[in-house]
């Protein structure tokens, strides 16, 4: 009898492992980020003022395969051999970081330099360091654990390693993914068992010099006071017109009229306003429940995970997707002030869509691995507590 269903049980757990949620999930949103991209971009011209309605779907569907591609290969990694050249891997990133603030390499727009660039393709190096900074964070904490409660090696080193990353990122200047590399960053130093008494004081001093900051960029200042004033900014007042208007049911896949001329990054940073216009409240609400459902799924996931590495790892990947997410639809509701973040899976952009495919690649990479009775001796070469 028991035998028989074996094999139902096997595929059924198969079919409804966390990783395999995950997947369908980003997914489907990836399959309306370009129903919605090709809207809200369709009426774009070129500089010859010739409409070009196929621009970015067509960069976006080759983003796609690209991610497509890279999860693939993230998927068949060992990640405990890559371990190895973690800090090769750590200082790759630094000086490509580096190297996007010098004048005449690396390519400013809209008075940031943000962008490495060859012919007519770019790429944004600080998306990419979010990742890097997990894998090496979660390497270093790994190798540290039983000395996680010490100030220098459990919480100074790896306060330098997430400054190391973070510094190059606020001169570039971008505040919001700064903010987002720090907080990943304490949190996965919280789980690792670093002690409140040094994240406290460490987070309310990085929150000052944060605000200072602010203070003393008058752009940003302006976004601020603007947030915290009743006259709320052009983006953000033309992004709520297109809830509005798109009410319960929407207007229709491509019926939305804001995106026309009226609001700034429709296709980037405000595409999730044009989701409300378009495809209604029930579209929005089911978006922000998927992306629910890919930290529960996450949550659920990491509860088999063989040692604190890989704990971690998979850790980081799930809140660049799912805090990124957060802060972008808080920014385009009015929760939060105006800050260009792309929106994970939806949003035009090629680096960002890159860095998804390689974050959903680490976590079936992980699904696959864990579900090994044991890790090979071989793969214990790291010296850290396996569960």
């Amino acid at each position: 009898m028991t035998s028989a269903h074996t094999p139902v049980t096997s595929r059924g757990r198969s079919l409804f492992n966390p990783a395999a949620i995950i997947t369908v999930c980003a997914l489907g949103l990836t399959f309306l980020g370009l129903s919605i991209l090709f809207s809200a971009s369709a009426w774009f011209k070129n500089k010859q003022g010739v409409e070009v309605p196929y621009q970015y779907l067509t960069k976006q569907v080759i983003g796609v395969f690209a991610a497509g591609a890279l999860c693939f290969v993230a998927s068949r990694l060992n990640l405990d051999y890559a371990r190895r050249y973690a800090w090769w891997i750590a200082g790759g990133l630094l000086v490509l970081l580096v190297l996007v603030l010098i004048p005449h390499v690396g390519i400013s727009v809209k008075g940031s330099r943000r962008w490495l660039g060859f012919a007519s393709m770019r790429f944004q190096v600080s998306e990419f360091a979010k990742l890097g900074l997990v894998f090496c964070l979660a390497h270093y904490l790994a190798l540290n654990q039983t000395r996680i409660g010490e100030l220098k090696r459990g919480f100074l080193y790896p306060l330098g390693i997430i400054g190391a990353f973070a510094l190059p990122v606020i001169c570039e200047p971008d505040f919001g993914t700064t903010a987002l590399m720090a907080a990943v960053g304490i949190v996965l130093l919280f789980l690792a068992g670093a002690k409140w008494r040094f994240i406290l004081p460490t987070v309310a001093l990085l929150g000052s010099a944060f605000a200072l900051l602010v203070a003393h960029n008058p752009n940003r200042l302006r976004r601020m006071t603007e947030f915290l004033s009743e006259e709320k900014s052009y983006h953000l007042r033309q992004g709520l017109i297109a809830f509005a208007a798109g009410g319960t049911d929407g207007a229709g896949l491509g019926q939305g009229r804001q995106q026309l001329s009226y609001l700034p990054e429709a296709h980037t940073d405000f595409i999730f306003s044009v989701v409300g216009e378009e495809l209604g409240l029930w579209f929005t609400l089911g978006t922000v429940l998927v992306f629910a459902l890919i930290f529960v799924a996450g949550l659920v996931h990491l509860r088999r995970a063989p040692n604190l590495f890989h704990y971690l790892l998979v850790n980081g990947c799930l809140l660049l997707i799912c805090v990124q997410a957060v802060i972008n639809i808080g920014v385009v509701t009015g929760v939060f002030p105006t800050k260009g973040m792309s929106l994970p899976f939806i949003s035009a952009g090629l680096s960002n869509l890159l860095l998804m495919g390689l974050l959903l690649g680490v976590i079936l990479n992980t699904q696959r691995t864990w579900g090994r009775a044991a890790l090979p001796e071989r793969e214990r070469a790291m010296g850290e507590v396996y569960a």
